[in-house]
């Protein structure tokens, strides 16, 4: 099957987005449809589709470790900071595309990508709040003869189902004020052909929100968490294999207990608790992998002001690199609160399914994670410690026995990594295109 995807950010990027996008390109070309990416570059002067059907390429690309002098300081080891690898970090002036094969391997490199397909860059201009692009995008996945669109971006999926393109709408949150008027055209559309809601409650709240969605069949609203692409956690390494390994690419981490956090900074991602935690367990190393430089910057003054040096702050990594960080730490945090924002802002505690989720289950390493209902659409007692939000005594607690005594919780991290092994991409892929 051709099947075009349409995402919903810049790319390359490193927000959770665009990363799910790009995996989930990946998993449809694993399971061996033919595969275009249609995205809207980074850079301001990409030229928009030729009449001749050129694909349009972005003038600029990620270093990506290419033998470019490293990137500027932009993490600290308490009071001993440690260099960033090349491609890492702030990321300089790329050079110019001049092939598809650049094309490709911009995303490639990026993203540890190994089934090819077509990436097409077309212009969108942010006066026209991405209008521009979805429509683009739709008329290109068109020419292109795509017999499936695959889209988060409702703009585009609503064009191509009144277009009468058979199309796949996924739903991160629940529709609202314009994006409701779309979504409501989307269902009206001949093209629309099914709604993926990344959790159980989501697709409960659409239904009550949409009563149209109850007169299409019950396989048209399928319930698809995200998921994990396996292949860099196997097999799962100790955290002392892991932190050699990240040796090679120039990070120094301390032995002794880690406690690592991985995603963004956003507000309602725990950042403050971590900081609490810090500071009640000393003898703990909080290892934070992500957030962008105002975030990092911003955490690290909290660090700073409690005077504080257990603690390493990456600020951004390449998602290929995520997992060695993953299994260098002794256990895991997601320590999100009652509120949680996206990048877009606006509140998705109810509906979230996190990417490090399923990436930290596949680590094989015990869980914190906050007793959030849409975690224990996954997540239980079996394969992590659900713990009160507001309580950080819970948390200091659950650190300490996880320090003092790893063969009682061993067992935590056997059940997180069988538990990630019912969530890989190309399954989740393979459901979502199911008839």
């Amino acid at each position: 099957m051709k099947i075009a995807v349409i995402a919903p950010s810049a790319l390359p990027a490193r927000r959770a987005n665009a990363i799910q996008t790009v995996r989930m390109a990946q998993a449809f070309a694993r399971l061996g449809h033919e595969v275009l990416l249609v995205a809207y570059s980074p850079y301001p002067t990409v030229s928009p589709l030729t009449s001749s059907g050129q694909s349009p390429r972005p003038p600029q690309s990620f270093p990506l470790g290419r033998g470019g002098k490293p990137s500027p300081l932009r993490q600290a080891q308490g009071n001993a900071p440690t260099p960033l690898a090349a491609g890492e970090g702030e990321m300089p002036s790329p050079p110019l595309l001049g092939s598809k094969e650049d094309e490709w391997e911009v995303l490639a490199e990026e993203y540890g990508l190994e089934v090819r397909f077509e990436v097409q860059w077309l212009r969108a201009r942010g006066w026209a709040r991405r209008y521009d692009f979805a429509l683009q995008a739709v008329w290109q996945a068109r020419r292109w003869g795509a017999e499936r669109i695959f889209t988060r971006l409702p703009q585009s999926a609503t064009a191509a189902s009144l277009l009468g393109i058979p199309t796949i709408f996924e739903a991160h949150d629940l529709p609202r004020h314009g994006a409701a008027h779309l979504f409501r055209l989307f269902l009206l559309g001949r093209g629309a052909r099914r709604v993926v809601a990344i959790s159980q409650v989501l697709a409960q709240d659409l239904v009550k929100a949409f009563p149209r969605l109850s007169r299409f069949p019950s396989a048209f609203l399928t319930v698809a968490p995200d998921g994990v692409d396996l292949r860099p956690y196997t097999p799962p390494l100790s955290p002392a294999e892991a932190r050699q390994r990240l040796r090679k690419y120039g990070w120094e981490l301390p032995g002794g207990f880690i406690a690592g956090y991985t995603g963004h900074l956003y507000r309602g991602r725990g950042a403050e608790w971590m900081v609490a935690l810090a500071a009640a367990l000393p003898q703990v190393h909080f290892l934070i992998v992500g957030g962008e430089t105002e975030q990092c910057q911003q955490l690290e003054r909290q660090f700073k002001e409690r005077q504080l040096s257990n603690y390493t702050l990456t600020g951004l990594v390449r998602p290929q690199r995520v997992s060695l960080f993953q299994m260098a730490s002794d256990v895991l945090l997601m320590p999100y609160q009652a509120q949680v924002a996206a990048s877009s802002g606006g509140d998705i505690a109810r509906y979230l399914s996190p990417m490090k989720l399923f990436e930290y289950l596949a680590a094989a390493r015990p869980i914190l994670a906050s007793d959030l209902p849409v975690f224990r659409e996954v997540l239980n007692a079996e394969n992590a410690l659900l713990l009160p939000i507001q309580e950080l005594a819970a948390w200091e607690s659950a650190l300490r026995g996880l320090m003092e005594e790893p063969e009682r919780w061993r067992g935590l991290g056997e059940a997180a990594r069988h538990t990630a092994e019912q969530y890989s991409w190309e399954s989740r892929a393979a459901r979502i295109l199911s008839s």
